[in-house]
């Protein structure tokens, strides 16, 4: 597939995303950028989010785990639902009742300014670390199939990108995102079934045929009963419950997009809309990684690694039609994650850190604070993609992946602590609780089949992690309960 070809659907679309941005950020001001003036409506929210909880890497990961775990990873996604119902019934009437802008601001009144701190800290460096691996994976294809063919070096490649995504936030914030993700989860859907279309009609097969050709082969068991796997069903269910929990209901990214709804009844619409729409389109994910299996054994296609299968097909392989549509999904599934990270990084820094909320405040003096804080956080995504580049390890870049996601697991237990107990907490000894939680997790999951019998850690570690911080609270705590 030719690099102008590609260039010129990058340029194109990101020319679309402009048109929206001038139409969507006419009169913004802080409030608009934090929480888009109350007034998005929640069946653009709902369907926005999709884009935003399906990064660049889901789009390329999610299909290729099929030749090893099969469709185990929708009992991953059917555990999502039920941590989507604890947000919409618990977490968000506490989130509208106190009227915050961000959700950190709830840990300030319930056990002090340390562990505020702390909690906006973890969740700052958890996106930082996640967004930027997860644009350092999608900007290193662009990289591969395009931009190597010009002699273009990485940097340049990783500063368009990143100046493209200021240019379309730098203004409007979350009123131009729910906007822009909507239209970006259009093109990611349209392109994933685009992709079983066109691979269906290179083997001959009708979609019928594709999906009776799936559902009778080993890809589409979903159920693994080995207590000892990492995949066994209920760790699995278990595991997507408190990951939808913790990386939605305690995100402040996730839960911007959804605070911008006019009430608490709308937001809660938009959750339930949201999370089933996801249960189809992660399924529509996983029948298009059966088939690219089907098809790259039927062509004998090797690649190095299962998150290659996706773009070695689609570019090497397909017609220039099915390599446009790729891209365009590509594409489309990166900036929902990115533009959602730098706009909810520059909200929870402003307000968290620097108290950009407090009142006496100029309003000027806000924006032009916000302004700086948003460019800063450009500069800092952008150093680490390079950083991850300089690595190029996929065992270093995997490990780091998962510590960010472990930094998750304290925010769990802060909430859970701060919702079901009275207990008042020794405030400046819970930055360090926080810390070492992660820290024993890390440390129980490498011995853990050594002092478990065999036991093997999975996604449920958060759980575990979680608990740790819990107890951590507990011990710190003191007689005294809340009024």
């Amino acid at each position: 597939m030719s690099p102008y070809l590609i260039t010129s659907i990058v340029f194109a679309y990101f020319l679309l995303l402009l048109l929206i941005t001038f139409l969507t950020s006419k009169n913004a001001n802080n409030h608009s950028f934090f929480l888009g003036n109350k007034k998005s409506p929640w069946y653009v929210v709902a369907f926005g989010m999709i884009g935003a909880s399906l990064s660049g890497v889901t789009f390329m990961s999610v299909p290729g785990w099929v030749k090893d775990t099969q469709f185990t990873y929708m009992v991953i996604v059917f555990g999502y639902l039920a941590g989507y119902l604890v947000i919409a019934t618990i977490l968000m009437p506490l989130y509208y009742r106190l009227n915050l802008t961000s959700i950190y601001t709830y840990l300030e009144g319930r056990f002090g300014k340390y562990t505020y701190k702390t909690g906006a800290m973890f969740f700052l460096l958890s996106r930082t670390l996640g967004a930027s691996l997860r644009m350092f994976l999608v900007v290193n294809v662009l990289q591969i199939f395009v931009f190597d063919t010009w002699h273009i070096p990485f940097f340049v490649t990783v500063l368009i990108f990143i100046i493209s995504i200021l240019i379309y936030t730098f203004k409007g914030g979350i009123k131009t995102i729910i906007w822009t993700d909507t239209l970006q989860t259009t093109f990611m859907v349209l392109a994933v079934i685009l992709s079983i279309i066109l691979i269906g009609k290179e083997m001959n097969l009708s979609f019928s045929g594709l999906l009776s050709k799936i559902f009778n082969s080993d890809y589409s068991n979903m159920i693994v009963t080995d207590w000892s796997s990492k995949r066994h069903f209920l760790k699995q269910f278990l595991s997507g419950a408190f990951i939808a929990m913790t990386m939605t209901g305690l995100d402040q990214e996730m839960m911007q997009k959804n605070l911008s709804c006019k009430t608490l009844k709308q937001a809660q619409i938009n959750m339930f809309s949201f999370s089933t729409v996801l249960v189809l389109v992660n399924l529509i994910f996983l029948i298009l990684g059966a088939i690219l299996v089907f098809y790259a054994s039927e062509n004998q296609i090797v690649v190095a690694h299962s998150d290659d299968l996706f773009p070695t097909i689609a570019l090497n392989y397909l017609s220039p039609f099915a390599g446009i549509v790729f891209i365009v999904g590509l594409i489309s599934a990166a900036y929902p994650s990115a533009d959602g990270a730098l706009t909810s990084l520059t909200t929870s820094f402003s307000i968290d850190i620097l108290g950009l909320n407090k009142k006496d405040i100029d309003e000027k003096q806000k924006v032009k604070t916000r302004y700086k804080v948003h460019f800063s956080f450009a500069i800092i995504l952008l150093i680490c993609i390079l950083l991850f580049k300089a690595v190029n390890d996929k065992a270093i870049i995997d490990k780091l992946f998962t510590i960010a996601g472990y930094t998750y697991g304290p925010l769990l237990g802060l909430y859970t602590f701060g919702m079901f107990t009275r207990r008042k907490v020794i405030d400046k000894a819970i930055p360090f609780v926080a810390i070492l939680s992660p820290l024993f997790c890390y440390v129980l999951s490498m011995f853990s089949q050594q002092l478990m019998w065999g036991y093997t850690f999975g996604f449920e570690l958060i759980i575990v992690n979680g608990l740790f911080t819990f107890v951590g609270l507990l011990i710190f705590s003191t007689s005294e309960k809340l009024k």
